[in-house]
């Protein structure tokens, strides 16, 4: 059973580019990203083209806390959002899987907390039991 609810799994589905909040010598670092959810580690792995050679990559060996958002606003103004606290580690090979070009590097988020809206009317924000290896 993934930590996700069906609803946000759907909408993180339809979605193609998210924000990656990073921290650097104290400094937030707010990037756009592709991702895509993992149904193996039910994760969000993130890809790129140099990844491997980015900020973002960088700040999270350094700092491994982020926060990664997925969000639109499809008319009239319907704003929806899925925004995921949690642990990030960087892993050197799965990216290839994103597309042409993109490296092979990837960001894998472990979520903590998990804070959604507007999706099918639903709004959640709770915080995701620690797992056990």
């Amino acid at each position: 059973m993934s930590v996700f609810s069906d609803v946000e799994l759907a909408y993180l589905a339809s979605q193609r580019l998210g924000r990656l909040a990073t921290v650097a010598k104290g400094q937030p670092h707010v990037v756009p990203i592709s991702f895509r959810h993992n149904p193996d580690t039910d994760t969000i792995d993130l890809g790129g083209h140099g990844l491997g050679r980015s900020k973002k990559f960088r700040d999270v060996q350094r700092h491994p806390r982020v926060a990664f958002v997925v969000d639109d606003v499809p008319p009239p103004w319907r704003p929806r959002m899925v925004e995921i606290r949690g642990t990030a580690v960087t892993v050197p090979t799965g990216g290839e899987s994103f597309g042409r070009g993109f490296a092979p590097e990837i960001i894998r988020i472990t979520p903590t907390r998990i804070v959604s809206f507007g999706l099918e009317d639903e709004r959640s924000a709770r915080d995701v039991p620690a797992r056990v290896a």
